[in-house]
């Protein structure tokens, strides 16, 4: 099944609670929280609070996706906030088993995510014990930037990987969706899609309505 997860990185926070209201209006099945530390990557965004205070008010799947140094620290701590998948960086942390075993022992569903520059053969040692793969298709840190096409056969070798060895791992894929292009990461084998100006610039029922009319 594709799953479109929009990036509340793109709302306007003015008007987030609407925003997320909007979204689930349209059919979205999952929210993308990214949360950066300004090392990992060099942008700062949403925090633990900021979860605790949505998860109050939806049951909205949380797809969050943690953009921290040693992310064994705190992975846990996400899930108690709301967090119904935790995904980190293999790039972030040199305690991989550690990590993914604190995230499950939490309660919720486990997914690694690789940079653009990292081999994606990085991730296949841990595809039977994780539930989704996350393919950055951007440098992470920054909202709005331009799909990068030397990730689509990533994409598609992660997805045959997880084919050979018949396991049922979600490929998510994320940044650079637009309307034009989100036919190439779903042909490559992406079945989860984050999108965040795609989504939240202009009418967003809309373009979630049309995002997921591609899906």
């Amino acid at each position: 099944m594709n799953i479109l997860s929009p990036s509340i990185l793109a709302a306007d926070c003015w008007q987030l609670g609407q925003q997320i209201e909007q979204v689930q209006r349209a059919g979205a099945r999952y929210l993308h929280i990214d949360v950066m530390d300004g090392i990992f990557v060099p942008s700062i965004s949403f925090g633990m609070p900021v979860i605790t205070s949505l998860r109050k008010r939806t049951d909205i799947f949380f797809d969050v996706h943690i953009m921290i140094q040693e992310p064994e620290r705190y992975a846990a701590q996400f899930v108690s906030c709301g967090a119904d998948m935790v995904t980190f960086h293999l790039e972030a942390t040199e305690h991989v088993q550690e990590t993914i075993d604190a995230i499950r022992q939490a309660g919720a569903k486990v997914g690694i995510s690789i940079k653009p520059g990292t081999p994606v053969q990085a991730a296949f040692p841990w595809l039977e014990q994780v539930d989704m793969v996350l393919v950055m298709t951007v440098e992470p840190g920054f909202g709005g930037q331009k799909y990068m096409d030397s990730c689509t056969e990533k994409i598609r070798q992660v997805r045959e990987a997880i084919t050979e060895r018949g396991l049922s791992v979600d490929v998510e894929i994320d940044g650079g969706v637009t309307l034009d292009n989100i036919s190439v990461p779903l042909e490559a084998g992406a079945n989860v899609i984050v999108a965040g100006s795609a989504v939240f610039k202009g009418d967003v029922e809309a373009n979630v309505s049309a995002l997921m009319a591609q899906m």
